[in-house]
């Protein structure tokens, strides 16, 4: 199974990448987190939300479209679905079993467009709060160790 990240934005500080990394280097080989970092799109002093995310839309379809292999898009989304960890790693395992690569997707400051959240297998909602875009890619990766954890039996879970 690889775990595509889709993440809209670039130029992480320091403390994103290394966070990132840790739990990216945890995970086992078959996992195989690959994160996929997107431009932004150009922001003017009178830009249009909905065109801003329009075309960071079409560059994460794109990007998905691109991936290798047996998929399934998942949008973070406020107001998608609130998961446990322990229904997160019934995911993974199901993933696993029938060989699935799920796209996780992270949009922009403005949110995802209406084509990527039309177009999503699942929303997933990481919290009811809002959090900076660079934290939900360390809470995210986070969160994929925690639940392969719990499928190997792994204390760190507890």
């Amino acid at each position: 199974m690889k775990i595509s990240i889709l993440a809209v934005g670039g130029k992480m500080p320091a403390w994103v990448q290394e966070g990132y990394a840790e739990y990216a280097k945890r995970l086992p080989r078959e996992i195989e987190p690959r994160m996929v970092e997107l431009a932004l799109a150009n922001r003017s002093k009178s830009y249009s939300v909905d065109t801003v995310k329009q075309a960071e839309g079409e560059q994460i379809l794109g990007a998905y479209d691109n991936a290798p292999g047996h998929k399934r898009l998942i949008c973070l989304d406020v107001l998608g679905k609130s998961l446990r960890t322990e229904m997160l790693a019934e995911k993974m395992a199901a993933w696993q079993m029938d060989g699935v690569n799920p796209c996780l997707v992270i949009g922009g400051p403005d949110g995802l467009s209406q084509s990527c959240l039309q177009r999503a297998d699942e929303k997933w909602s990481l919290s009811g709060l809002t959090m900076p875009h660079p934290l939900v890619r360390v809470l995210l990766i986070e969160q994929l160790y925690r639940a392969w954890t719990i499928l190997q039996n792994h204390p760190y879970h507890k």
